[in-house]
């Protein structure tokens, strides 16, 4: 098998004269970090990429920003990835301000609240697809990366699965990952379906420099028909995300750069002074994404496979890591008693746990979503309402602020926690067959 190398560093398919031990089709920064892990936990995994792997040794800027609590940034310098990172473009996010139209009321969250000096931090995406591809390569004693791999089929038996490649390769190993993007062909392959929520709205995204400091706050601001996010990045210099509906998108894509640096001021509110375009405009169509099984007979999905998330909580790749956490932590602990990687236990163990950590962040975030992107008047008074309450109510507030740093230390309120974490951990069928 020949493998598409991209530096002497790359591991190839020969490194190994055994079959891999987990294929892992997808090498985002979800299905790169997962073979970090298992490589740490003495597995040796496969990759297998669709794009050649010069793409991924250093990928282009894409316009995405990633938000990292402090649980996915523990799990990321775990796996030797954060002091990849260029210490220069890593930007702390100190707090966070969320506003409701033309309302006076602002909606602060700060990381002190929780016990943080910080919220979390933020990082361009490209920069973290480029440390977990550092990543991988240096464990070339353990991972294989194999490119040009289109994978177009899919089998699995009582003692194996393999996959076949548009070039005719076979690959079989006791357990397949699908980590192959929130509209993946591998986990349709499966027989796995998805209930997907299209926002029928599109993210413009870019940098923008201005002349006032942003003190390390991001703001999310609710605007009538379009909602805008001014994130703090390193310097003055703030990563836009100004989501339109998907019909209004391409006009603003083809604005002169100075005229759309003055639409995205007007919108903002001129809270940093004048701006400017610092970058190229990138558009993403918002589509959500939650799978009705995480896992299958020798199959499991991870990162946007399993769960792609609306961006306005900055929850998406955060959730990627915390299942690569606890998929590597169960195949570990698989491997370490000399037990079949395939088997159902493990792969059960950690869709239910990643079920109940993603499950009701995802239906609560489509729900705000929804409310705080419909103007009709009613809406607009429950969207006040929703402002002033969590204001008002501290356990409300908390609750949100260990969302946004990933703590998942308890904290008891009244006594009311705990029944509710019980309520939460208890088995129930997939939301849409209820």
């Amino acid at each position: 098998m020949t493998d598409t190398a991209a530096s002497p560093d790359t591991p190839s398919a020969s490194s190994f004269e055994a079959s891999p031990d987990v294929l892992i089709v997808g090498a985002g920064p979800a299905g790169l970090a997962l073979a970090c892990a298992l490589a740490d936990a003495g597995l040796r995994p496969q990759v297998l990429e669709q794009a050649p792997l010069d793409a991924l040794v250093a990928p282009p800027e894409d316009g995405r920003d990633i938000a990292l609590t402090h649980r996915a940034q523990r799990i990321f310098a775990s796996l030797g990835l954060w002091d990849r990172l260029p210490a220069g473009e890593i930007a702390p996010l100190k707090a966070a301000q969320v506003t409701n139209g033309d309302s006076p009321r602002v909606l602060p969250f700060n990381g002190q609240a929780d016990g943080h000096e910080q919220l979390g931090w933020l990082v361009p995406n490209h920069r973290i697809r480029q440390a977990c591809y550092a990543g991988a390569a240096a464990r070339s004693d353990k991972i294989t990366l194999t490119g040009d791999a289109r994978v177009t089929a899919l089998q699995r038996d009582a003692h194996g699965a393999q996959v076949t490649l548009a070039d005719g390769r076979v690959l079989r190993a006791p357990l397949v990952v699908a980590a192959d993007s929130r509209f993946s062909n591998l986990r349709r392959m499966a027989g796995i379906g998805a209930r997907m929520l299209d926002f029928g709205r599109t993210a413009i995204v870019c940098r923008m420099r201005h002349e006032q400091a942003h003190d390390g706050t991001a703001h999310e601001c609710f605007l009538h028909g379009h909602t805008l996010a001014m994130l703090p990045m390193a310097g003055h210099q703030s990563s836009a995300v100004w989501t339109v509906t998907s019909d209004g998108a391409a006009e603003l894509m083809a604005l002169p750069p100075a005229e759309f640096a003055l639409r995205v001021d007007a919108a903002f509110g001129h809270r940093l002074g004048a701006l400017e375009l610092a970058g190229e405009r990138h558009s993403y169509p918002l589509v959500a994404v939650y799978a009705e099984r995480f896992h299958a007979d020798r199959f499991v999905l991870v990162g946007d496979a399993a769960v792609g998330m609306h961006p306005v909580t900055a929850h998406g790749y955060n959730f990627g890591l915390y299942g690569v956490e606890v998929l590597a932590r169960e195949l570990a602990q698989a491997h370490a008693e000399g037990r079949d990687l395939g088997e159902a236990g493990p792969l059960a163990r950690y869709a239910e746990e990643h079920r109940r950590a993603t499950l009701p962040i995802y239906l609560g975030t489509n729900v705000v979503v929804k409310l705080f992107t419909n103007d009709s008047r009613p809406a607009k008074l429950a969207r006040e309402v929703v402002v002033r309450a969590t204001n008002w109510l501290p356990p409300i507030k908390a609750a949100v602020t260990r969302q946004l740093t990933g703590d998942t230390t308890p904290r008891v309120w009244g006594g009311w926690l705990p029944p509710l974490q019980a309520l939460l951990r208890a088995p129930r069928p997939p939301f849409w067959s209820r």
